[in-house]
């Protein structure tokens, strides 16, 4: 037996009338329209379900990332190292290049998501830790504090590698760390938190963002120059804790020697480097420096001095300076047993850390020096983040008065 809709078409050809009555014939082709949709609507394939991992979360953070919005999160402590929960915005003084800026006080954000990618080096030394990353699954538990989460493993050696993309599977991404393969002897930390922050940036801006760094101390390697490198690691949103052992002494040397800056500034800028200039014109490069600083307007002059500081911070010990200078924590570790105590500490301080936010005044490009103070709690400690990047491209806010003392 033939289906409805060819057996409407058969009665369509046979009554000859209708091609003279348009009424008649527009009235059957509704009908045929209505007994073909069922037809049609079970050839049509029923759309895919989505991959777990990418669901969307069930609780959204209220807080919301603008590219004008600097976050600034800080860990609060006694001099005995207990934390302090009770602080408020207006307990904090924080100045953007000396200047004073206006501060909000995120309220709840340890219930707010969290994307994290842990970095972890399998080239140079890295190689002979590998076995300190087994058996991580209740540890990383407890750093992510039961909020929605996204965790993402990415090994380095002479250069980044994704071994697991974003993930809510925590044994997964304890199983990828348990079984890591020994790389060669490089260890591209620069190029390897820049191709992190990278990740991260392509997150949720309703997500946390943070970098747990398992590595030596310096970089070995990179083709991501430092102020690249610093560009990255100041992304205003994420955070990087580093979990570090130390890099032999004959590393150390050769690399702080080939990352020795000699370069001369732009021709005949107040940075350049006349090589038939006087030796006596200066006393040292550092002199010439700074007495171009001095020719800086003031909040100019102290970025320059941020980056000056940065830079050879970088230099001389990375894994623990990219944690100061995003606001989070470095600790040295010896081995496994050693390394578990202070993910432990980890996880206790990022769900209790307060989030302050602010929208520059002066929104310069280049790197920015921040600097988090308490008002009268001389007795209490305070740790954030010192600097922040502002892009070429990034739109400045609205001027707005600053704050009256």
């Amino acid at each position: 037996m033939l289906p409805p809709i060819d057996r409407a078409f058969s009665a369509l050809l046979r009554v000859g009338s209708i091609y003279t009555n348009p009424s008649v014939f527009m009235k059957l082709l509704a009908a045929i329209a209505l007994l073909g949709m069922p037809a049609l609507l079970a050839q049509t394939p029923a759309s895919p379900p989505a991959e777990p991992d990418q669901q969307p979360d069930s609780q959204a953070a209220s807080i919301t990332i603008h590219s004008s919005l600097v976050v600034v999160p800080a860990l609060v402590k006694t001099k005995s190292g207990q934390l302090v929960y009770t602080l408020k915005a207006n307990d904090f003084i924080l100045t953007d290049d000396g200047i004073e800026q206006k501060l909000t006080l995120e309220e709840d954000t340890g219930n707010q998501p969290l994307a994290l990618v842990v970095l972890v080096e399998t080239g140079s030394d890295g190689a002979q830790h590998l076995a300190d990353y087994r058996n991580l699954s209740p540890i990383l538990d407890d750093m992510l504090g039961g909020v929605p989460h996204r965790v993402a493993v990415v090994g380095f050696d002479s250069e980044p590698q994704l071994l697991q993309n974003f993930t809510r599977n925590i044994d997964g991404v304890a199983g990828v760390l348990a079984d890591l393969d020994p790389g060669d002897q490089k260890d591209a930390m620069f190029d390897a938190l820049s191709y992190a922050v990278d990740m991260l940036r392509k997150q949720p801006t309703t997500y946390r963002r943070a970098i747990l760094l398992l590595s030596e101390t310096i970089d070995h390697g990179s083709h991501t120059t430092l102020e690249d490198a610093l560009k990255a690691i100041s992304d205003t949103n994420t955070a990087i804790y580093s979990v570090g052992f130390s890099s032999t002494k004959g590393e150390i040397k050769h690399e702080a020697s080939k990352l020795s800056s000699t370069e001369p500034g732009p021709p005949h800028g107040c940075f350049s480097k006349d090589p038939n200039a006087d030796p006596a014109t200066y006393e040292g490069r550092a002199t010439q420096n700074f007495d171009c600083l001095a020719e800086l307007l003031p909040p100019l002059r102290l970025a320059k001095m941020a980056e000056i500081a940065a830079r050879n911070a970088l230099r001389s010990n990375a894994s623990e300076n990219v944690a100061k200078l995003t606001g989070g924590e470095h600790f040295k570790y010896k081995d496994a047993k050693t390394l578990q105590r202070d993910l432990f500490t980890i996880s206790n301080h990022i769900p209790n850390r307060y989030v302050l936010t602010f929208h520059p005044q002066s929104p310069h490009p280049g790197l920015h020096a921040v600097d988090l103070k308490l008002k009268n709690y001389t007795d209490l400690v305070v740790e954030a983040r010192s600097s922040y990047w502002v892009d070429d491209d990034t739109p400045a806010p609205s001027p707005q008065p600053a704050n009256k003392p």
